[in-house]
């Protein structure tokens, strides 16, 4: 199972370019022989000129890119040669003006070494939910039932027309800094939408571990995932421009962990 925005690794014949980069010597050589290395981009190809041949194909003019395929079922889902936590939208992007926005590109793997290396370890997924709710007992919400009450935007997801047209009337189009919004009643801001959050469990026999929160991509019209209690997974190796992780502490405190705020890049 497959979040409806986010593609899991088990897409990869979806996922691959249609050519991998060339290795360091490859590259040398091309150098070496004059070659001169072009970045992919948009461009109008074909003609109508009066003088072409429409016989043999040269038209009509058609905009074209050098794109990755999209993801089956979800084609608004593109892979992004370079992309990585320090760079979510590829070369040229950074995450310098984003210091204080949840870190993405993380898979539950690298999750996992994030928390061995700090000396804490991600919530179980009844440790994420306890959290979430913020001390309100069945709820839709971290703040209660209404999604927008009395016309506040509460948390960061899609409005308008999902995939075609985000209005973005909650202030953000992409990831939003993590202590934006109202906090729940424990003090944690953005545990629904914005960025999933990995959790420590299985969400299966063994395929794929526990997401939860939803993120900026959600919809109600295709996602309402953003709710409390609605989970979904993903491969340990999975990443993308949506999810990221809580982080929770190594000590107790009752019978769950001290949740910590969303890790910042």
């Amino acid at each position: 199972m497959h979040t409806c925005c986010a593609p899991g690794h088990g897409d990869a014949t979806a996922l691959a370019l249609s050519s991998a980069p060339p290795p360091r010597a490859a590259a040398a050589q091309q150098a070496d022989r004059g070659l001169i290395e072009l970045p992919g981009g948009r461009f109008l190809m074909g003609t109508d000129d009066p003088d072409g041949f429409p016989a043999d194909g040269e038209g009509p003019v058609r905009e074209v890119a050098a794109v990755s395929p999209p993801v089956a079922a979800v084609s608004w889902w593109r892979a992004v040669p370079g992309s990585s936590w320090r760079r979510p939208e590829g070369a040229g992007s950074s995450v310098t003006a984003r210091q204080d926005h949840p870190v993405v590109h993380v898979s539950w793997n690298d999750a996992q070494a994030y928390c061995a290396w700090s000396g804490t370890r991600l919530p179980t997924e009844a440790e994420w939910e306890y959290a979430a709710r913020g001390g309100l007992e069945q709820r839709r919400y971290p703040w209660g039932d209404d999604l927008t009450p009395g016309g506040r935007h509460m948390c960061n997801i899609w409005q308008g027309d999902f995939p075609t047209l985000n209005t973005a009337d909650d202030g953000y189009e992409g990831t939003a800094p993590a202590d934006s919004f109202h906090p729940n009643g424990f003090g944690l801001h953005n545990v629904v939408g914005n960025v999933w959050e990995w959790c420590a469990d299985w969400f299966g026999p063994g395929t794929s571990r526990v997401m939860r929160g939803g993120s900026y991509l959600c919809h109600d019209s295709y996602c309402n995932r953003y709710r409390v209690a609605a989970r979904s997974s993903n491969t340990p190796d999975s990443s993308t421009g949506n999810i990221g992780f809580p982080r929770g502490r190594g000590r107790r405190r009752g019978a769950g962990m001290t949740p910590v705020v969303h890790p910042r890049s």
